[in-house]
């Protein structure tokens, strides 16, 4: 069998596919870009037929693009935007709505009811996470009392609940797999994590009935294969992963204490802490690592939803930039005398502070701010907000004092950025050779699955260092900003 394998990487505002080899080189690619669709504000949706198109798009471009047909590729692995919700219809296949996207804050009445009710201390002593719009159930909820008959649909067994992953793979197989796996099932407020199934007590709570619900496998697992149709032969599926778990094994962070961040869209960082279920006494998550044969590994996250978005609103909200990857050398040039804040909560504040009504704001603005000092306050808030979830898992986990950050995402490519996020971290930051290490997570699980990839000890042997960025900041101008920071956030908050 060849060692080729094939990722589905499904994001928040494009898809992409690539194909690997067996040295995890990439040999193809292709990426498409959908729409986001904002019915109101603080709403976020997406067309769950467009992300189809663009799935069964890329994955033919990328084949062509490495120049092998379907029957070369071992297996894929999918990894995709957790937390998005998409409800089908399950014998034609058809959404019922659109797809309510993680980012979307409709719901936040419904969890500061639950929260009022005192609900939450239940719900995180069994899903591990705080009740908040951003989680799956309470979306799930929504479209069942706001879609005519869907309520009625679901409770008859005629529609079925997914994330992407699972609206995908029941795609991808004719219909044939209704499923999910730990890390995406570990997002939906309706979980257990420790027994590892769906709760009778949180479905009844959310009112969302059992039937909508997906199976539940690990994360390497035989999820069946692609309707031959498709892509000219069927393709085994061997792997799903949520993003943030798929970059977490793509970084190789298999070992407790091991830390890695993900900048895309948003910003994620998650903490491995093994076998032990760490509970979060600073409004972090607690969630499932990942799940391999049948053997659950734990991780503290901490979620922050704005982090390139903030890069995207400077070019098509604000129009200051064109392309993103100016905003570093605007940032190099930015006035060092001007300490200006920008707070993007433009979908409410994630960890460790959830605040679902904060909105953005921009602190320090004088007469002499201009383009510049905006692209440097859009950059530093990423790195600010790292800042606060790596605080809080130190105080959660006193193991993770001494940890180095592996980094992936987007952004990652600005060396002004990284070396930011190093100074105001106080903390060596390593950004990998690699750096589609979300593809590659969800590569490798379905490649080891197929059995044409090394295992953990081999792959995590052949993580590569591309650069180590060290700390410069001297501890003064440090602390100065980092008090500024929180000093924006605390105006910013409504709680």
């Amino acid at each position: 069998m060849s060692g080729y394998v094939l990722a589905i990487d499904q994001g928040t505002t494009s898809t992409r596919a690539i194909v690997f080899d067996d040295a995890f080189r990439i040999k193809g690619v292709a990426q498409q870009e959908f729409r986001q669709i904002f019915p109101r504000p603080g709403w976020v949706e997406h067309d769950p037929d467009e992300i189809w198109t663009s799935v069964v798009g890329t994955v033919r471009g990328a084949l062509a693009d490495a120049s092998l047909a379907a029957s070369d590729i071992a297996a894929i692995g999918i990894t995709n935007q957790r937390e998005t919700v998409v409800l089908w219809d399950r014998e034609s296949g058809r959404p019922i709505h659109h797809a309510i996207v993680w980012q979307d804050r409709r719901t936040a009445d419904v969890c500061h009811r639950l929260v009022a009710d005192g609900a939450e201390p239940r719900i995180t002593e069994k899903t591990g996470l705080i009740v908040d719009p951003y989680f799956s159930g309470t979306k799930i909820a929504w479209l069942l009392d706001h879609v005519d008959g869907a309520r009625q649909a679901a409770e008859a067994g005629r529609l079925a609940f997914g994330t992407i992953d699972s609206f995908l793979l029941f795609r991808l197989t004719g219909g044939r797999l209704h499923a999910t796996d730990a890390t995406n099932a570990s997002r939906t407020l309706l979980f257990d994590i420790s027994a590892n199934d769906w709760d009778d007590e949180l479905l009844a709570l959310m009112n969302v009935p059992r039937a909508l619900m997906p199976e539940v496998m690990d994360c390497d697992a035989d999820f069946g294969t692609t309707d031959a149709a498709l892509f000219g032969a069927p393709i085994a599926i061997r792997g799903i992963a949520g993003d943030q778990h798929a970059a977490t094994l793509g970084q190789a962070c298999f070992a407790p204490g091991m830390l890695k961040s993900t900048y895309g869209t948003g910003c994620f960082a998650v903490l491995n802490t093994g076998a032990e279920r760490v509970a979060s006494n600073n409004r972090l998550l607690t969630t499932i690592g990942y799940r391999l044969s049948g053997k659950t590994t734990f991780a503290l996250e901490g979620s922050i939803f704005i982090a390139g978005a903030a890069v995207q609103w400077l070019r098509d909200g604000l129009k200051l930039i064109e392309k993103a990857d100016v905003t570093g050398p605007m940032a190099a040039r930015a006035d060092r005398d001007q300490d200006v804040y920008l707070v993007p909560a433009f979908v409410g504040l994630g960890a460790p502070h959830w605040d679902a009504e904060a909105r953005g704001a921009v602190f320090g603005l004088t007469r002499n701010t201009g383009p510049d000092e905006f692209a440097r306050a859009a950059l530093e808030a990423v790195c600010y907000q790292t800042a606060d979830l790596l605080a809080a898992m130190k105080k959660d986990w006193p193991a993770a004092a001494d940890t180095v950050l592996r980094v992936d995402g987007g952004m990652v490519a600005s060396d002004w950025t990284m070396q930011c996020l190093a100074d105001l971290l106080d903390a060596p930051v390593d950004r990998p050779v690699v750096l589609e290490t979300t593809a590659l997570g969800a590569a490798w699980l379905a490649g080891q699955k197929a059995g044409v990839w090394p295992g953990m000890e081999g792959f995590a042997a052949r993580w590569r260092l591309e650069r180590r960025f060290t700390p410069q900041m001297d501890a003064v101008t440090r602390g100065r900003k980092l008090s500024g920071w929180a000093d924006a956030v605390k105006r910013t908050l409504t709680l």
